[in-house]
């Protein structure tokens, strides 16, 4: 058994998951910064409260000092903010820790709250919606052009290159014919068009329709086939070998088991759903189809994903963006919430605000009902130890004593802890909520 260990210690991704998860419990949500300002005023509050009672109770009613001063103590012990300072802390520490145990990763409080409140998701396609596992399904020659194996190992040769998905499944449907592939001696790669090569000392160019009228490049008899091929839903890549076309390769890359659903579920939350590609829009448009999504950004240049995201936030959304490449760095940057796709790359998991380990598109369904839950335990905790204080203030200051009702400090002390035991025991309870998943059979209703 030969084992290489390529990270060790703080750079595993355990020990990255650890710290994410720490970083997140010891940050502040909104909703803390809210509850921090009103315990501030809750202190002044109940030293208020507590010489207002005990000037009320020695000079108005005319008792002795001792009594107004045990309900000005009173006062002073009940109004303790403890509860409101434990109000959202521990719903934070519960959800970034609930969040962990289902492969959803915070970077922080905030991260937490944030998807409660999104109006509209955005997904990036290829690595996303679909599996990033594309293969070639077709491969068109240009009239007059009779061997298929050279323009193949041509283009993988010079595909070898490029790190895309796309470039991968050419050089594997390649060496799957058994080709020997020659490294390019040039290579130049055309951001949102394609690549351009030299191999074999051949001019190999090859992208999108795009592309191919930017050089020129009289597309003959294949003009009809590629709109065919784009029209089922297909990737094409168009070949030009030394300034002729030479070929399309069609490539097809599989949804994702749970895209459809998350979609499906998403919508039912009020929750408007988009995709965003560099693909054709034929491509885009098939997907999108089998997807149900109704927002398609096609064709779209990587410089300009953080304009899309932008132009949505110009209308009102609140938005989310879900994408795994380099390229999808300053989308996400730009979204109200950035997530990542575990599987994604270094540069796209750095700049999100949350990280799905499981690569799965329904877990931003997930993340959202894992957010909204928190956010609603905030409010509770919130309330309760608000509407506690509005409570036991005039009763700790004596209002029932009429009734013969009254509370000793100790007793103050008691209410006081029961408060904040109470709003801890109602913040673990979201240990309990049920975050909902997909199956195959649900998929296949």
């Amino acid at each position: 058994l030969i084992a290489k260990a390529t990270k060790v210690g703080a750079d595993t991704t355990l020990a990255q998951i650890v710290k994410l998860v720490q970083s997140a419990q010891n940050s502040k949500a909104p909703a803390q910064r809210l509850a921090d300002r009103a315990a501030h005023y809750l202190v002044l509050v109940a030293v208020g409260a507590g010489t207002l009672t005990f000037l009320v109770w020695y000079f108005l009613v005319g008792t002795d000092a001792i009594l107004a001063l045990t309900f000005a103590i009173t006062v002073v012990v009940i109004t303790c903010p403890d509860a409101l300072g434990l109000a959202t802390p521990t719903a934070v520490m519960v959800g970034t820790g609930l969040g962990a145990e289902n492969g959803i990763l915070f970077k922080n409080a905030e991260a937490l709250e944030g998807p409660a409140h999104l109006t509209a998701v955005i997904f990036d396609k290829t690595g996303t919606l679909t599996r990033g596992e594309p293969e070639v399904v077709d491969l068109r020659l240009a009239g007059g052009e009779e061997d298929e194996n050279r323009m193949v190992r041509l283009i993988a040769g010079a595909e070898t290159a490029s790190e895309h998905p796309l470039a991968q499944a050419v050089v594997n449907f390649a060496k799957g014919r058994g080709l020997e592939l020659a490294q390019p001696s040039e290579f130049a790669a055309i951001p949102g068009r394609g690549a351009k090569a030299i191999v074999e000392g051949r001019e190999v160019l090859f992208g999108n329709r795009r592309l191919m009228e930017e050089q020129s490049i009289i597309m003959a008899d294949l003009d009809s086939a590629s709109e065919e091929m784009e029209g089922a839903g297909r990737t094409v890549i168009h070949v030009a070998i030394d300034g002729k076309i030479s070929g399309l390769i069609a490539i097809a890359d599989a949804v994702r088991p749970s895209a459809i659903q998350a979609v499906r579920s998403l919508k039912n939350m009020d929750v408007e759903v988009a995709m965003l590609t560099g693909d054709n829009r034929g491509t885009a448009e098939r997907v999108a189809s089998e997807l149900g999504i109704d927002i398609v950004f096609a064709e779209v240049m990587p410089e300009d994903k953080q304009n899309k995201v932008a132009e949505l936030q110009s209308q009102g959304y609140r938005v989310g963006m879900v994408g795994d490449g380099i390229n999808d760095a300053p989308a996400l940057a730009q979204a109200d919430v950035g997530i990542a796709i575990g599987a994604g790359t270094d540069v796209a998991v750095e700049t999100a605000d949350i990280v799905l380990m499981k690569s799965e598109p329904y877990d931003v369904v997930r993340t959202i009902e894992l957010s909204r839950a928190t956010l609603r335990k905030m409010r509770q905790n919130l309330g309760w130890a608000t509407g506690y204080n509005m409570l036991a203030i005039p009763i700790a200051a004596g209002l029932l004593v009429p009734w013969g009702i009254t509370l000793r400090p100790e007793i103050g002390a008691l209410a006081m802890s029961g408060s904040s035991i109470l709003v801890a025991v109602n913040a673990t309870l979201l240990k309990g909520t049920d975050l909902s998943s997909y199956t195959e059979f649900e998929l296949g209703e």
